[in-house]
């Protein structure tokens, strides 16, 4: 995942929001519509081909994709046959190829809606609503604060204003079972049991205090993910019981 750092850009602006992932392997435009789209407060991820686009939806869901048929690779019409096995997140398929049956086949593959390139950002951006429009509306995430920081407890997100903070599967395994026990002691037991898979609880330190460097100002001196002697670890937010 560390690879992925430099092509994973998140903007978040406000809550409720909805999180697109643009599946491209032009850079010039994924980053022009990484700009536009998160100019109209869309929370934005990228990815240049499928086997990223693979291995950022292992780490966290998203409401839309948009994907590029044409690319190194896995095309973008395999990787969507592939997807519908098992996920029915909406999908706009972008594509230089224009004729009737070419989009028929992107429809008949799983596709939500198809979008011809050279296209008007404008109307990309009519067609996204249109999709969202028919999907039921988002509620508000429930988020916790950690001082500068901000964990979306559904997504596994973790901010730092609009900056994601990348965490790794495991990292963001932990975080949700404390985020989702706050202020609860919990013991090296209960967080591999828990964990999904397991943890070893011989490891759940080495986990911990890799978390501790990601969300605590001072890792040594702890004010938030601290340590009950002989019982375990607890998680407390900024708004603590």
């Amino acid at each position: 995942m560390a690879n992925l750092t430099h092509e994973l850009d998140i903007y978040m602006k406000r809550t409720p929001y909805y999180h697109i992932l643009i599946v491209d392997d032009d850079d010039r435009l994924r980053n022009l519509l990484k700009q536009f789209l998160g100019e109209h407060d869309f929370l934005i991820s990228t990815a240049k081909n499928v086997v990223q686009a693979k291995e950022l939806l292992s780490f966290f869901d998203v409401d839309l994709m948009i994907l590029d048929i044409m690319m190194p690779g896995e095309d973008g019409l395999n990787y969507l046959r592939d997807l519908r096995k098992t996920n029915l997140t909406p999908v706009l398929l972008l594509s230089a190829k224009w004729e009737t049956h070419e989009r028929i086949d992107g429809l008949e593959t799983g596709a939500d809606d198809y979008l011809a390139k050279p296209f008007s950002p404008q109307e990309l951006l009519l067609r996204i609503k249109s999709i969202l429009r028919r999907m039921p509306a988002v509620q508000n995430d429930p988020m916790l604060s950690f001082g500068a920081l901000s964990f979306n407890v559904q997504k596994g997100l973790l901010f730092q204003g609009s900056k994601a903070i990348p965490l790794s599967s495991t990292e963001q395994s932990l975080l949700k079972i404390f985020a989702k026990n706050l202020g609860r002691t919990l013991s090296r037991e209960d967080l591999s049991q828990l964990s999904n898979p397991p943890l070893n609880p011989r490891s759940i330190d080495v986990q911990v205090a890799r978390l501790r460097r990601k969300i605590e100002t001072d890792a040594t001196s702890p004010q938030y993910l601290q340590t009950v002697r002989y019982a375990g670890y607890v998680l407390w937010g900024d708004q603590q019981p």
